[in-house]
């Protein structure tokens, strides 16, 4: 049986990485094959991919440009990692996918959305997210939480712009959980922790519904035949 794939989308300072982490540890002890892959990344040739895009190297060759490198390395991890994966009955977990293009490259930095789902279609034909979990935060508290993680390294490419492009993107998510309520599931990831792992729970739970347990009752038939005399 194919396995799921399920996506994990949200602005900066979400905790995405943090659910992905202990979501592949439940469904692993549950008795699951389960893959844990990332956007731009997964694959050898899309981590290379990653460092040129998140370093900042390709932002003077425009968004389109950004925007074209992302569906590359999309695609490469598709092919290498997340279909084979998913083909074996592996589910797969991936922190950041399509939406992300659409909302980075697409409603922030303008590139024309036909465009950038011309090329989304192109790349991802057959690894289609069973489900996306949206975590949607205030920029601002997002940006003060992942200031934490900044503490060595600093913001990447896309942490360092301006408040303005990170409410701009928080919209984006939400109005992809508008258009498509089949596919995307949105977690209010201001709650506290706790809050925010039931909703996560709840939303995996429906991809992975538990056997109905027998009511030990025996049949009609059963009956008669244990009363006659």
């Amino acid at each position: 049986m194919r396995g799921k794939f399920i996506t994990f989308e949200g602005g900066e300072g979400a905790g995405k990485s943090t659910q992905i982490e202990r979501i592949a540890k439940n469904l692993t002890r549950a008795g699951h094959k389960v893959l844990v892959t990332r956007e731009p990344g997964g694959s050898p040739g899309a981590e290379a991919v990653r460092h040129v895009v998140l370093s900042g190297a390709a932002q003077k060759f425009g968004s389109e440009m950004e925007a074209v490198l992302f569906a590359a390395a999309r695609g490469d991890n598709v092919q290498q990692i997340i279909l084979p994966a998913l083909e074996s009955g592996t589910h797969v977990l991936c922190d950041r996918f399509m939406d992300s293009s659409r909302v980075y490259q697409g409603v922030s930095s303008g590139v024309d959305m036909e465009f950038i789902l011309g090329m989304e279609q192109a790349v991802t034909e057959g690894a289609r997210p069973d489900l996306t979990l949206i975590f949607d935060i205030p920029p601002e508290l997002g940006l003060q939480r992942a200031s934490k993680v900044w503490a060595e390294d600093g913001p990447d490419r896309f942490e360092s712009d301006t408040l303005e492009l990170h409410e701009k993107r928080r919209q984006g998510f939400l109005d992809i959980a508008e258009a498509e309520p089949d596919r995307c599931v949105v977690i209010d990831a201001s709650q506290s922790l706790p809050q925010v792992r039931k909703a996560t729970d709840a939303a995996i739970a429906k991809l992975f519904p538990k056997p109905k347990k027998a009511t030990g009752k025996p049949s009609a038939r059963k009956k008669a035949k244990v009363t006659a005399k």
